[in-house]
């Protein structure tokens, strides 16, 4: 007999409301998402370890290291496996994380906050972040774009309810901070494992010949081939090896580590930053905007994705890219003249680099087909490894030389912001290399030495 957590007891039955599946993907993204509301815990974690910014930031670059590195590898296993088997993974991962950090804060030991949200939470990231991507791609052939952003809006929004959530437990359970670490992190760890689990009883995947109500994936394939941009050709059904063979795939995989590094930059470090651009905002107005930017990040997830349906991928990458450049640039110039100037700008950067991540598997799906999506989209997230260090490390690094300079406040990140408009033209001018492969069709899986169809540079 199969277990409760294989595929083949989550295939839904004849009548199913494809509706219901969205939701329970969006009960492990918004648990995992706790990973944006990290700054929270930095300047507590800074103060009880007596460390530096970078020493700390270091915790969340592990984490997303450790979310590129499962999802890539782990990409192909959650194909076979199917989505159930796949948050449950997840959820004992993030849950484990947040039971070894808290001890290793209340031993007063660093390297075990790294093991915990670090290495292990991070497994849980990864693969709880692929999770329900292909499932819900196969429930919405007709819209993709939407099917995704409803999802990977809630990894988006786990910060919009984590940060004020983090926030009041710090001031409960402690008079000081530092001092609530351990207690937060436990009650965290129970509200997520709750959450996770109702996630991963609720996900089914469809039938194998089941589609949506008058779909015709013959029109689907066509849809995909006019979309603007991409130079005309139907998606080609690639393998996940052959598509790492193909330059289109590194292209993306530079399209999103610009556009990643240059929005986790501003996200890992947005508490302590706007502290330090305006110093009458306070610690809770600080998580207050923790949340905003959450709240951005996750209406981007799903306005982006939606647009993208109906312009294109590669047109909308062009605004995340070429309007955030110029957004940074914004900052660099004119961050300090005032609050409101800050935080729209800070929130529109964000909500394109949400927009990314939500409208980057209907992407791979128009240029590499939907054979295994899945697995490409993990190996494409090592993209988002590279991100979680480049990004912070700039920051961090940037803001620590500064103050050992002598500089505060806003000349922490003039500097930061320059790098990252640089970063994001370069982005842009890998999004405007991209082309579609072809119309050739391969479903079977490739030898090491098999050519890839279409192949176009």
């Amino acid at each position: 007999m199969p277990s409760v957590l294989d595929r083949e007891r989550t295939v839904a039955p004849p009548g199913y409301n494809r509706w219901l599946v969205p939701p329970a993907a969006l009960a492990v993204h918004l648990s995992i998402g706790e990973v944006y509301a990290f700054s929270v815990f930095k300047g507590p974690l800074v103060t009880h370890f007596d460390s530096s910014l970078t020493a700390i930031g270091i915790v969340f670059s592990i984490a997303i290291v450790m979310l590129g590195l499962s999802a890539a590898f782990g990409g192909t296993w959650v194909e076979r496996n199917g989505p159930r088997k796949a948050m449950a993974v997840s959820a004992l991962c993030w849950v484990t994380g947040f039971l070894v950090s808290a001890l290793g804060v209340a031993s007063n030991q660093l390297w075990l906050v790294y093991l915990g949200y670090g290495v292990i939470g991070g497994i849980g990231l990864g693969i709880g972040y692929i999770s329900p991507v292909s499932t819900l791609i196969k429930w919405f052939p007709d819209r993709p774009g939407l099917a995704t952003g409803l999802a990977i809006m809630g990894f988006g929004g786990g910060a919009l309810v984590a940060s004020p959530l983090t926030s009041e437990l710090l001031a409960r359970y402690a008079d000081a901070p530092e001092d609530a670490i351990a207690p937060t992190m436990l009650t965290l760890a129970v509200i997520y494992a709750v959450m996770m689990a109702l996630g991963a009883w609720v996900i089914r995947v469809p039938a194998a010949d089941w589609t949506p109500p008058g779909f015709s994936s013959a029109s689907a394939v066509t849809a995909a081939a006019r979309r603007p941009g991409l130079g005309g050709g139907a998606p080609a059904d690639l393998t996940a090896d052959q598509a790492i063979r193909t330059p289109q795939f590194w292209l993306l995989w530079t399209v999103l580590f610009c556009n990643v590094t240059a929005g986790i930059g501003i996200l890992e470090q947005a508490a302590p930053m706007i502290q330090d651009f305006f110093s009458d905002v306070d610690a809770t107005e600080a998580a207050g905007f923790v949340g905003l930017l959450s709240l951005c990040n996750m209406a981007g997830r799903f306005v982006w994705s939606t647009t993208s349906d109906t312009i294109g991928r590669k047109p909308v990458y062009a605004v995340y890219l070429g309007v955030g450049a110029l957004l940074y640039l914004v900052l660099a110039l004119s961050g300090t003249s005032s609050v409101g100037l800050f935080v729209a700008t800070a929130c529109l950067i964000l909500s394109f680099y949400g927009g990314g991540f939500a409208t980057i598997p209907a992407y791979l799906k128009d240029l590499f087909g939907g054979l295994q999506v899945g697995a490409i989209h993990g190996r494409l997230l090592t993209a988002w490894s590279a991100a979680g260090v480049a990004g912070p490390l700039v920051v961090n690094a940037v803001a620590d030389a500064q103050i050992a300079d002598g500089k505060e406040g806003a000349d922490l990140y003039t500097l930061s912001f320059a790098i990252m408009v640089a970063i994001m033209v370069v982005g842009f001018v890998a999004n405007a290399l991209v082309r579609s492969i072809g119309s050739a069709r391969q479903t079977a899986p490739a030898a090491a030495g098999d050519a890839i169809p279409g192949k176009t540079a």
